[in-house]
């Protein structure tokens, strides 16, 4: 491993504090990015439902299924995926649990967000792939915030660096590569994926506004463009990863996402060439409270003019000719 002095004037200092206690709570700000990302999903994807014609704020019954299973499965992958650090000699099995500290993996997400996903849909009768084209966007922008955490918890940088945007890591953090000089910087790869998602957000917002991608297209697109970023955070990351044919597992996964995402892209566009009828699968439409069916002769609509001041006038003389 290369070391690299940092001799530069500007740097990207890390936060001195990962957390707050509020009495006997303690608040982690890793925890605080994670919610405020999904927060911001449910109020984006929220949005791009309703203008398909669902009903306002079906995401919440679906994201009570796949938001605790994506937590879940993003932990496990990420304990699977670092074994020697939660099991090996020394270390501490129970760690595994310890989720606030940190850790868990944006493929197991979309892995148990997925099974969520469709149990969710199931339930309220949306189509699985509506509600993955409209959930894109909001994902990369969940994960752009998402990525602060790592930040605050000193984790998941680079390789050393003399950019001027190279990261200041204390030299005390478990995570600092030992036999570096303590000003040492690193790439801050959890800015990269800030950026690179952030402009992700608005590239799948314009493609779907552009050319309408349904049937799960723009999910598509949106595997391809985060896979191919994560492929080069993940290069150039020194954290502790399995690794396989030479490549860190993550690696591996990044590249099965972007073959996954250009799959799914063209199969969809050859099995589904039109648009999607509903965001509804048949038989479970939802129609707003009050909604009157052109069809429904007992609702009776007024559309005459509103009478006019000789109209009132010539009524009035009539009521008081007949008393």
């Amino acid at each position: 491993m290369i070391n690299v002095a940092a001799s530069v004037v500007a740097s990207i200092p890390s936060p001195s504090v990962s957390y707050i206690d509020l009495g006997p709570l303690r608040i982690h700000f890793y925890a605080l990015c994670i919610i405020a990302g999904i927060i911001a999903a449910v109020f984006l994807t929220n949005h791009r439902l309703t203008k398909r014609g669902a009903e306002p704020w079906v995401v919440v019954d679906i994201s009570l299924i796949a938001v605790p299973l994506a937590i879940i499965a993003a932990r496990i992958y990420h304990v699977l995926t670092h074994f020697d650090f939660y099991f090996g000699e020394g270390a501490n099995p129970l760690s595994a649990l310890y989720i606030w500290e940190g850790g868990i993996a944006i493929y197991g997400a979309l892995i148990g967000g997925a099974i969520g996903a469709w149990l969710g849909c199931r339930w309220t009768g949306i189509r699985f792939w509506t509600f993955a084209d409209a959930l894109a966007p909001g994902l990369l922008l969940a994960q752009a915030m998402g990525r602060f955490g790592n930040w605050f918890n000193q984790e998941l940088f680079g390789l050393p660096t003399d950019l001027p945007w190279g990261l200041e890591i204390d030299p005390d953090n478990g995570a600092f590569p030992p036999g570096l000089a303590p000003d040492t910087l690193f790439h801050p790869t959890f800015l990269y994926e800030v950026i690179w998602n952030s402009l992700g957000v608005l590239v799948l917002l314009w493609l779907s506004r552009k050319f309408v991608l349904q049937w799960g297209r723009l999910f598509g697109i949106y595997l391809v463009w985060y896979s191919a970023g994560r492929i080069v955070w993940e290069s150039i990351r020194i954290d502790p990863s399995e690794i396989f044919l030479g490549l860190r597992t993550n690696v591996w996964a990044a590249i099965i996402g972007v073959v996954i995402g250009i799959t799914i892209f063209f199969v969809q566009k050859r099995r589904h060439p039109g648009l999607e009828p509903s965001p509804y699968v048949p038989g479970r439409e939802w129609k707003p409270d009050g909604a009157v069916q052109s069809q429904n002769t007992d609702d009776f609509v007024d559309v005459s003019e509103p009478p006019t001041s000789e109209t009132v006038e010539g009524s009035a003389t009539s009521t008081s000719a007949t008393k």
